[in-house]
């Protein structure tokens, strides 16, 4: 093998004259590489800044706090424990968090804080110092701290919320003024109060939500108990029971990130797919510029330029399309990034309750998508090439050397897909983990593109007996000549219809699955969440009115779940609930048991039984009649982290049924009312439920005037429902846009392949108008062809697109989310999704088409057919 730079070189050089002769082969190469990548950068990106986001997440205008501190009865902390905490010299910043509501009864979230004490504690490093000395000035301290009615919020959102409100926001009936700052000290979303103004505005005089500490941060346990023990004698030294405060440590965002995660890794598979559709349509601008250059390479080989430098060019030519496409690729993926953010965000923000912080995008990006793209793109090519680069030179005489037998490929391809098929129906009884569920519905996802090309091949091949003789009867026997240098376009379009399909079958199916579920949960007129401190009196002016027929109550509490006793690392983070009686018993919708019999109810009742979500049963692998201890549940007073003595003395108790949860992203437990008044948890409910005879509107309105209630406060259960069903649209917007965009970039697809394709069958089509068919007779000759082609693959898309729709709800999603959903078939919604995709793959047709013969067609009878 000899090696000659000069002649590969020169082979370079032939090859850019021929992209200059033919510019819509490297545009359609360039086109796919760039769909691809920018699709994947997109999701990447977006990613990335949300999981960075979890372990940086820092206190609104200060740094990351090393622990929290809580009320254990959940009325919100005495504001006089922070005062003795910074008395005793502990870094410590007061929060509080509350809902307001506008005129319009729109909710607003409000945040307050010490502003003073947060800026004093940002951080000083050198990186950031020029940061921090910029900060304060940047902030209106001297209104803030006066206690004068404003917010300050990022200057990003000004334009936004001024146009929502016509320049004035008016929260509690308190006209507030907005400052913006810059939206790089990371507020976010969030609206900044200091703490003065903020409880007042939230009704909460003396009370904090919670309150952070800054020590440094540390994991060792040693350390972290000294400063633990630290707090705690500072609060025992001021006076307060420290019993009766929670105190739990930062995770550097694990927490949030394993609640996320199945988010993030439905994304990381969209774009995955999105990725492949792209590769699709790049290799087939690849496949159809080396076929057109045949003769070409042949006439280089005899002309002594040897095999292995012709196969080194090619691969050089490949690398550099490769990198151009990339590049565009990687900088339109993070605008593409940029408008997917804001969507994530709010979805991330008010489902989990996660802060991201502002973007940032890495070069590390560029070179995964780069090589990702490189060896996907040889490794597809690298076939074609070898074959190209042995070529016989006896070749050239040719006019065209069919480089592989199509149909037996075809058949290769539909039993390499059965096989697949057939295989992974029989694993999919065996997995319990999504991620293993993902990685066999991405083969399936592989296998159903396999069997385009032979279920097209058969479909014309019975369609042509029934052709009457003629014309149309040729048109349907040609169809089979163009099946296979439109497959991979087809490919690209069944795949991105199947995503479709799916995902329409999924979220109209969860969305009919929610809608039942609310019916069956939501059964009181109004519901009510005050701020703690007025429950009490909310409570007795309901008990007061004579039109309330009934109060219902409902508990809560964070608490920790252990199901082995001597594993103190398998400790699972659940929220602890109880409701009264009738509400448990009457709305609680179960999955298992099936009998719920006098007995069930009597047990439960007296504390013997406990009820689990569906969501945590999946989760963590519980079961029925499995025995859990919770460390709330416990004979001793110890309420913080679990130690082996708390281990010890709680009880064990049964999982007596399993319910399904749809709204809440954590694991629920429920416990009888007798259990939480016999551990002493928390003695106030979290929100009260009421029953009313009468106007709603009317209740409300005495709440408002006579109690102080905010509208933010208080839900009917058409709100509610709502509230549910926007939450549900906006935490599946960002799959519907990446679908969509799916299902465009495979349009774009179709219509280069056809644009190329049109451009090859100019000489055959020559030669048919030579023989009398007019130019009307052959557009429409050709447009039919592509539109059966087209016809066959929406078919074929329909029930497989159901087989995903069926795997992604009784599978991934199951298994995911924890969230069981009756799959309801949209006929009406896959035939719009077909007559869609008919439409513009019309349009990807028609064009190409009328563009190529509107020019003389006699003169194309001297280029070479495809």
């Amino acid at each position: 093998m000899t090696l000659s730079l000069s002649l590969i070189k020169r082979c370079l050089v032939v090859f850019s004259r021929h992209y200059r002769q033919a510019p819509i082969q490297a545009s359609a190469i360039l086109l796919g590489i760039m769909l691809a990548v920018t699709l994947l950068i997109g999701v990447k990106a977006t990613n990335e800044n949300a999981k960075q986001s979890y372990g940086e997440t820092t206190e609104l205008l200060s740094q990351r706090a090393s622990f929290y501190l809580t009320d254990k009865d959940q009325t919100g902390i005495d504001e006089a424990a922070y005062f003795a905490l910074r008395q005793a010299g502990i870094p410590a910043l007061a929060v509080i968090e509350g809902i307001a509501s506008d005129p319009q009864g729109r909710s607003w979230k409000v945040n307050g804080s010490d502003i003073m004490a947060a800026v004093s504690m940002q951080p000083h490093q050198d990186d950031q110092s020029s940061k921090a000395k910029q900060t304060t000035p940047a902030i209106p301290l001297q209104r803030l701290l006066a206690g004068y009615p404003s917010v300050v919020i990022s200057d990003n959102l000004i334009e936004r919320i001024n146009a929502l409100t016509q320049g004035q926001l008016i929260l509690n009936d308190i006209p507030v003024e907005l400052i913006p700052i810059e939206a790089s000290l990371g507020l976010g979303n969030s609206m900044l109060a200091d703490i003065s103004f903020a409880q007042q505005l939230l009704d909460m005089p003396g009370k904090l939500s919670y309150i952070a500490i800054f020590f440094p941060l540390d994991k060792s346990p040693s350390v972290i108990d000294s400063q633990r023990n630290q707090i705690i004698a500072a609060l025992e030294q001021a006076g307060f029971d420290s019993r009766q405060v929670l105190i739990d440590n930062q995770d550097d965002g694990e927490s949030l990130s394993a609640l996320t995660a199945s988010f993030h890794l439905n994304l990381d598979a969209m774009s995955m797919l999105a990725f492949v559709v792209g590769l699709f349509i790049a290799y087939n601008g690849v496949r159809y510029s080396l076929m057109k250059r045949q003769r070409l390479f042949i006439q280089l080989l005899q002309m002594g330029v040897g095999r292995h430098n012709l196969l080194i060019a090619l691969i050089i030519e490949i690398f550099c399309l490769v990198i151009v496409g990339s590049i565009i690729g990687f900088i339109m993926g993070l605008q593409l990034s940029q408008w997917l953010q804001p969507m994530v965000a709010m979805t991330l923000e008010q489902i989990y309750g996660a802060k991201l912080l502002p973007g940032l995008w890495q070069w590390q990006w560029f070179a995964q998508g780069l090589g990702l793209t490189l060896v996907a793109s040889l490794g597809a090519c690298w076939p074609l090439l070898l074959q190209l680069s042995r070529m016989s030179l006896a070749q050239g005489a040719q006019r065209q050397a069919q480089l592989i037998p199509y149909e037996k490929l075809f058949k290769q391809q539909a039993l390499t897909a059965c096989i697949l098929l057939g295989s992974t129906a029989i694993l999919f009884n065996f997995t319990s983990q999504y991620k293993h569920s993902l990685i066999l519905l991405g083969i399936v996802t592989i296998a159903i593109p396999l069997l385009l090309p032979m279920t097209i091949s058969i479909g014309v091949r019975l369609l042509l007996p029934l052709m009457p003789k003629g014309l149309w009867q040729y048109v349907v026997a040609e169809t089979k000549e163009i099946i296979a240098p439109l497959s991979l376009a087809m490919m690209a379009i069944l795949l991105a219809l199947c995503a479709n399909i799916s995902m329409n079958t999924l979220v109209g199916s969860f969305e009919v699955t929610l809608k039942q579920w609310l019916d069956a949960r939501l059964h009181a007129d109004l519901y009510i969440r005050p701020n703690p401190n007025a429950l009490l009196d909310v409570n007795a002016f309901l008990d007061a009115e004579p039109k309330v027929t009934a109060v219902y109550k409902q508990w809560q509490t964070e608490a920790k779940l252990q199901r082995d006793q001597s594993n103190l690392s398998n400790i699972i983070p659940i929220n602890l609930v109880s409701r009264d009686f009738y509400s448990i018993k009457n709305t609680t919708v179960f999955k298992s048991p099936d009998n719920l019999d006098e007995s069930f109810w009597s047990e439960f009742e007296q504390g013997k039984n406990v009820f689990i979500s569906e969501p945590l049963s999946i989760k963590y692998q519980l079961n029925i009649g499995d025995k859990i201890n919770i460390d709330k549940l416990s004979k001793t007073t110890n309420n913080l982290l679990p130690t082996p003595v708390a281990q010890t003395n709680s009880e064990m108790f049964t999982i007596g049924g399993i319910y399904f949860d749809y709204g809440n992203p954590m694991g629920e437990l429920i416990i009888s009312p007798y259990l939480w008044q016999h551990y002493h948890l928390p003695p106030n409910p979290i929100s009260l439920a009421v029953d009313y005879q009468g106007d709603n509107e009317l209740l409300q309105q005495a709440l408002i005037s006579q109690q102080g209630l905010s509208s933010a406060s208080m839900y009917s259960q058409q709100r509610i429902k709502d509230e549910a069903i926007k939450m549900f649209t906006k935490t599946f917007s960002i799959t519907v846009v990446l679908n969509s965009l799916t299902l465009l970039v495979a349009a774009i697809g179709l219509f280069s392949a056809c644009m190329m394709l049109t451009q090859a069958r100019l000489a055959p089509l020559a030669r048919l108008y030579a023989l009398g068919v007019s130019r009307k007779q052959l557009r429409i000759m050709v447009t039919s062809q592509m539109m059966l082609i087209v016809l066959l693959t929406c078919l074929l898309a329909l029930p497989m697109g159901a087989i995903l729709g069926y795997l992604l709800i009784n599978k991934v999603t199951l298994q995911a989310f924890g969230w069981t959903i009756a799959m309801i078939w949209d006929w009406p919604a896959y035939g719009r999704v077909v007559m869609i995709s008919m439409l513009s793959c019309l349009v990807s047709v028609a064009l190409p088409l009328y563009w190529q013969t509107r020019k003389p067609l006699i003169s194309s009878l001297q280029q070479e057919t495809l």
